[in-house]
């Protein structure tokens, strides 16, 4: 398959573009810089120059490919509002694209994005083969700058790693490998409607992670009340006191898709995400 990959260079991306070209897949990657280019070419794949706004690009690379897996989006969370709306439009032009070919999208989910998952499930009536990746909050491996990395950030700054009251809140995780390997079964072959969820551990407490960061920090680990965490994590807030497990058992099943790469503990105890 001739697959076009939005955020082919990010930090997800580049996984997945191994793995598409690892399973015999041909990759057009939309990049936004030279340097991303450079990188999709040194995999091995085809680049594009352009963002999410260039709404023609989208059309005409969706339209010359066999299917399409969606990964970029602006976390802009100045004015998510925005980011959410050009995620909306660039679906709806690249399913334009795919229009009755019967061709695979694969998106990914975001908090808010309803409008963009219905959009997504609305092209099946127009002849594409959507779905929908859920992924973990944490998709952790080296080079991660999501949400642990912060963590850790705030623990340096602020001398100690906290959790919140008895910290039995879980987080899911998933390694960007394994979800490399669950977007090209998606691509391949995911049934129209499909709701996927991309997740390995399905519910690790935060105290647990806590305790790691502290430990190779050399910080205390302390318990903060609910009415702190705001102070504390500032924009990671609602996300930390949430308990979020969930379970991708069916996902599993439907595709055969099976995660063998380490759990977030063991990543963590790699040592690499506290390497500056």
């Amino acid at each position: 398959m001739r697959i076009f990959v939005t955020g082919a260079a990010g930090y997800i991306g580049t996984a997945v573009v191994r793995e598409l070209i690892g399973a015999g897949h041909q990759v057009v990657g939309l990049t936004r810089s030279e340097s991303g280019a450079h990188v999709l070419e040194g995999l091995g794949a085809e680049a594009v120059r352009g963002v999410l706004e260039d709404l023609d690009l989208l059309r005409s690379s969706a339209a010359a490919s066999d299917g399409v897996i969606h990964l970029a989006f602006n976390h802009d969370f100045t004015n998510f509002a925005a980011s959410l709306a050009t995620d909306l439009a660039a679906i709806k032009t690249m399913g334009e694209g795919l229009a009755g070919s019967g061709k695979p999208l694969v998106i990914t989910a975001h908090a808010n994005g309803q409008a963009s998952e219905d959009a997504a499930l609305a092209l099946i009536d127009q002849g594409v083969r959507a779905s929908i990746v859920s992924l973990a909050p944490s998709v952790h491996g080296e080079g991660d700058k999501g949400f642990v990395p912060q963590l850790i950030r705030i623990a340096r700054e602020r001398g100690s790693s906290a959790y919140i009251g008895d910290g039995t809140n879980r987080w899911p995780a998933i390694h960007r490998l394994d979800a490399a390997v669950l977007f090209r079964l998606a691509v391949e072959s995911a049934p129209a409607g499909s709701r996927l969820d991309g997740v390995d551990d399905e519910g690790i407490p935060f105290r647990d992670i806590a305790e790691v960061i502290g430990r190779h920090l050399g910080v205390p680990v302390v318990s903060i009340p609910r009415e702190e965490t705001q102070a504390i994590f500032g924009f990671l807030g609602m996300v930390a006191s949430l308990d979020l497990a969930r379970s991708s058992d069916g996902t599993k099943e439907l595709l055969g898709w099976k995660p063998v790469q380490h759990g977030l503990l063991a990543d963590l105890e790699q040592g690499h995400y506290f390497t500056k």
